[in-house]
């Protein structure tokens, strides 16, 4: 119960972590952020390889702005059904009733590099950008 409960905590601690990070400040506060949603790229593509008897797919999340984006959380309409286990490291959920998902661990995503996890399911799960933070 102790080890159910710190796991719980510790979520929860990301969990307000990542929302610190969304608060805006700087040039996203005075509406000059240069970075927009569409910066981040979501790619999902088949890896060819069946996983408990489902296909896989790797997800490829692109940084296409100018500057690091960090607290970068998506809406993971379908959750993160698997039959193989997601790097919780890449994505996690942080909140179940809505549905948010926490990307690499809130770390910074910078320019031109990309965040990639697989995940076995019956068809391709949907993601969509929730919200970020530019760190110019």
């Amino acid at each position: 119960m102790a080890v159910f409960m710190e796991k719980k905590m510790t979520t929860l601690m990301l969990f307000v972590c990542a929302l610190i990070c969304l608060v805006p400040t700087g040039a996203i506060a005075s509406g000059m952020d240069p970075c927009q949603d569409s910066d981040l790229q979501i790619s999902t593509a088949p890896t060819g390889k069946i996983v408990g008897g489902q296909s896989e797919y790797l997800v490829t999340i692109r940084n296409q702005c100018s500057c690091a984006v960090s607290g970068v959380v998506f809406y993971c309409q379908d959750g993160l059904s698997s039959t193989e286990p997601v790097d919780k490291n890449m994505i996690h959920i942080v909140d179940n009733k809505s549905m948010l998902c926490l990307v690499h661990n809130g770390w910074p995503i910078f320019k031109g590099s990309q965040v990639t996890f697989t995940y076995a399911w019956r068809t391709p799960l949907s993601f969509s950008m929730y919200d970020a933070t530019t760190r110019c």
